[in-house]
């Protein structure tokens, strides 16, 4: 583990105080009126990644204005940068350099911000890409590959944590973090890891997942923090969060958009002001102990400035969670100690429907 690497685990860890993410990537490149020609032309028009190629100084505004209001930590500009969703653009080649480009893009910004008092980091962004591997869409083992090359391009340049974020299939993620692990063990390294799920307004990750099944199965795995991003805005997450409080013995992050998105004008819009969204994330790390905080869609320099400001001086709330070790299936999680005995484990079949299966069933 490198240096930074190491004071930021130390600082996790050590709950001594909040840590800030930054805000929304999208929402404030799309203030920068951006044309075309600034994404390299029109086949490569909405292509956020590949502006770490075509026109860096944009991507390096967004940092820089996380950095200037007292962010901790930045999340470098690599959500779609996978060769499976940059193959949309006939960009697949390049996802290797654009990940390590986008790492260190953000890197020299991070050193340009950090002194001794305030030391400043960068996440290496893994997004969910555009397939679901539970649905077929792809193979486990085409997805970890993809997810190999990203995160090699990440710790190439300079990355300080990674981040499996807006995780919607529970496959997905696993797929994600098995590449992690595996570059981990190859390399002889490790940086700390994160991973955060996207709750639905239907209470559910997109495929059904509920929040305990999601951490059922991430707890599993050797990650620093478990949390929630996106979708919704923190009013909507408030249930799922106590949830984690309460039965998590990872550290929580959430960041979330500001507010439920709304359509005005035709254009997508986020109700929540800086001063409602740092309300509630006070709320989240004095009474349910949530130490690491940011945000998603929709929020801006000043949504985060708020945040750091009512954070400031505070410490998180000291949590006792109560994890319960279990099993989960895709929806749903079973503890593995059942009063009274025993646990039993089996799989609902009809005989009838098959005389093949009605046959083995016999055998």
């Amino acid at each position: 583990m490198n240096n930074r690497a190491e004071t930021l685990r130390r600082l996790l860890h050590s709950r001594e105080r909040v840590l800030v993410f930054d805000g929304a990537m999208g929402t404030n490149l799309q203030t920068q009126d951006l044309t075309p020609d600034d994404f390299g032309g029109e086949q490569y028009a909405g292509c956020n990644e590949h502006l770490v190629l075509s026109r860096p100084a944009a991507v390096e505004n967004v940092h820089a204005g996380f950095f200037s209001v007292g962010s901790d930590i930045v999340e470098t500009n690599t959500f779609g940068a996978t060769r499976i969703v940059l193959g949309e653009y006939g960009l697949q080649h390049r996802a290797y350099e654009i990940n390590k480009k986008a790492a260190e893009l953000a890197r020299r910004l991070a050193s340009d911000f950090n002194t001794t008092d305030h030391p400043r980091f960068v996440a290496g962004s893994i997004g969910p890409t555009t397939k679901l591997p539970t649905l077929g869409h792809i193979s486990f083992t085409e997805m970890e590959s993809a997810y190999r090359e990203q995160v090699a391009g990440l710790l190439d340049g300079g990355v300080d944590i990674l981040l499996v974020e807006t995780v919607q299939d529970v496959l997905q993620a696993k797929a994600a973090l098995a590449a992690v692990f595996g570059t981990f063990a190859e390399r002889h390294l490790r940086i700390p890891v994160m991973v955060q799920v996207t709750v639905e307004r239907t209470g559910t990750l997109l495929l059904g997942t509920d929040i305990s099944a999601a951490l059922t199965t991430f707890e599993a795995f050797d990650i620093d923090a478990i949390g929630i991003n996106c979708a919704t805005g923190p009013k909507e997450m408030s249930d799922h969060i106590r949830t984690l409080s309460a039965n998590s013995p990872k550290l929580m992050s959430i960041q979330p958009n500001a507010g439920l998105p709304e359509n005005i004008g035709g254009r997508t819009a986020y109700p929540l002001s800086p001063e409602e969204l740092a309300s509630y994330q006070t709320h989240f790390v004095r009474d349910l102990g949530v130490e690491i905080v940011g945000g998603c869609c929709g929020t801006t320099p000043a949504h985060l400035k708020a945040v750091v400001d009512a954070v400031a001086d505070l410490a998180p709330a000291e949590r006792r969670p109560e994890f319960t070790p279990s099993v989960s299936s895709l929806y749903q999680t079973a503890p593995l100690h059942i009063d009274p005995a025993p646990v039993l484990v089996g799989e609902r079949t009809n005989a009838n429907g098959s005389k093949r299966f009605r046959e083995l069933l016999t055998v």
